[in-house]
């Protein structure tokens, strides 16, 4: 790779090269020339964000790879970017994700081909900008925007027949949590810019986390963006648009919105730091909305006859154990919801992705109209087999990893709640065999299954890269954790402000 200084833009680079790719689309009509643009598109920004990676030094805490340049002085409000160890892998991560969404489209997107495509770049470039925004309100700009995509998609190219009510529901639950998180910034922005040596508004979250804010003043911040990131974790009562989601819009929204817990990631980036100690006076608050999300998504995925619509409610149930092993405040709890966030993303894409190839050969991912899906794709249901059982946490798979830093961490602060915990994972062991033993295996009873064909070259490659992805950081997790260590230890001791008296 080629050497870069730390002055060079290589942040803005990676974010704006998907609208290069998204521009460069009307120049060309062909469906054949738009895809393979945007996945060479994406595949060169994910050599970008290994440059990022092999430039970090996960030895320094703070932000790396910043830049800022002026854009409403006035207000106090900057083009503002820079990862830590806590957004870092999360950039190659979504690229990765992102070309999974390309090739999962390859052959099925023939309405409309350069319009959609010109929408998924649209939507990377939102979601980097999430993860590289450090002014609050540049993040607030970059979260909205992924809602315009998110919409097109679904509407135009969803796949079950309310798909334009289930993109209307989506826009609608969103922009109803865009409220607060919009609320929670400006009043954070207020609060801290009192305290702050400038005495104004302020934006740079980067000198927020610096700074110590009254509990009295924190008490808002906290409760506007806890309501408002939890509608995209999403966190039960605020879950129902994503089970529609994964039956109604496109495999490639279904990837993307199962793969990137955004809500989740705004959680700890920003609800618990800018305000940490009414945070962790309400520790058994989160606590509680992670052990409902962990059984309410155990119990309805096992009531499922339909893979996505079991892989959504999983999705929940899943989350839920991020969010109670962020509540234990503590090391091991913040490393194993970053490494599970990571995890989302590959293991999530995998899954998708393949259910979204049975989709295509055979029309339904109900196990009504499966059965012997080995018999005739051994290869799709051995790989369905093993990304299933990673998203338990069967060892030497990464999902071990990171389930096991999350469950001990619960154990050690909320020990009822990490009872909790394991036996939503017997609850999930349970809805993730029944239904492969029923969809997979047993008798060819549907003739389409019986003559569909195995995965295809292009899939392959993907689906095997994913594969040794979760093998490699299973058997060798301490390649990930060692780049998160520094900055979830600056975070824990930020939100270690009180006693262990006040539990």
């Amino acid at each position: 790779m080629i050497p870069l200084s730390d002055t060079f833009p290589l942040l803005s680079l990676i974010l704006l090269l998907p609208l290069l790719g998204a521009g460069l689309l009307w120049l060309f009509p062909n469906r054949r020339e738009a895809r393979w643009i945007t996945l060479s598109t994406l595949l060169l920004d994910l050599l970008l964000s290994l440059q990022l990676i092999k430039g970090f030094d996960p030895t320094q805490s703070g932000y790396q790879w910043v830049e800022q340049y002026p854009w409403i002085p006035d207000l106090n409000v900057h083009y503002q970017l820079g990862v830590d160890g806590i957004s870092l892998l999360f950039i190659p991560a979504s690229l990765l994700l992102f070309v999974g969404v390309v090739v999962s489209s390859w052959t099925v997107i023939s309405h409309l081909p350069r319009l959609y495509y010109a929408l998924i770049l649209l939507l990377a470039t939102a979601i980097l900008g999430i993860f590289m925004a450090v002014n609050t309100i540049l993040f607030f700009l970059f979260w909205e925007l992924t809602l315009l995509p998110i919409y097109f998609l679904i509407a135009l190219w969803g796949i079950g027949p309310n798909r334009r009510a289930a993109a209307n529901q989506y826009t609608m639950i969103m922009f109803a949590g865009g409220v607060p998180i919009l609320f929670g910034l400006l009043l954070s922005a207020f609060h801290y810019g009192s305290v702050s040596a400038q005495q104004g508004l302020l934006f740079d979250y980067s000198e927020m986390v610096t700074l110590s804010l009254p509990i009295e003043l924190q008490g808002g911040i906290f409760f506007l963006l806890l309501i408002g990131f939890s509608f995209k974790t999403p966190l039960f009562p605020l879950h129902t648009w994503l089970p529609n989601l994964t039956m109604e819009g496109p495999i490639s929204i279904a990837i993307i919105m199962t793969g990137l817990k955004l809500g989740a990631y705004g959680l700890i980036r920003f609800a618990l730091p800018l305000a940490p100690e009414i945070a962790q006076q309400h520790h058994w608050l989160l606590a509680g909305l992670g052990v409902v999300a962990l059984l309410y998504g155990g119990v309805a995925a096992i009531n499922q006859t339909n893979l996505r619509q079991m892989l959504g409610y999983a999705s929940i149930s899943h989350v839920g154990l991020v969010i109670l092993g962020v509540s234990s405040f503590n090391l091991m709890g913040i490393e194993g919801a970053i490494f599970q966030l990571i995890n989302f993303t590959i293991i999530s894409t995998a899954l998708f992705f393949l259910v979204g190839a049975l989709h295509h050969r055979i029309g339904s991912t109900d196990i009504t109209s499966l059965g012997g899906v080995a018999t005739s794709m051994p290869l799709l249901a051995s790989f369905l087999f093993l990304f299933g059982f990673a998203s338990l946490g069967v060892p030497p798979t990464s999902g071990f990893a990171a389930e096991f830093l999350l469950l001990v961490s619960a154990l050690q602060s909320h020990t009822g709640a990490g009872l909790a915990a394991l036996f939503a994972m017997i609850l999930g062991a349970a809805y993730l065999i029944s239904i492969f033993r029923k969809g997979l295996f047993g008798n060819i009873t549907n003739p389409i299954v019986a003559d569909s064909i195995d995965l295809l070259p292009r899939e392959i490659r993907l689906i095997s890269l994913l594969a040794l992805l979760v093998l490699g950081l299973g058997l060798f997790p301490g390649l990930l954790l060692e780049m998160v260590e520094v900055s979830s230890h600056e975070w824990v001791t930020r939100l270690s402000t009180l006693s262990t008296a006040t539990r």
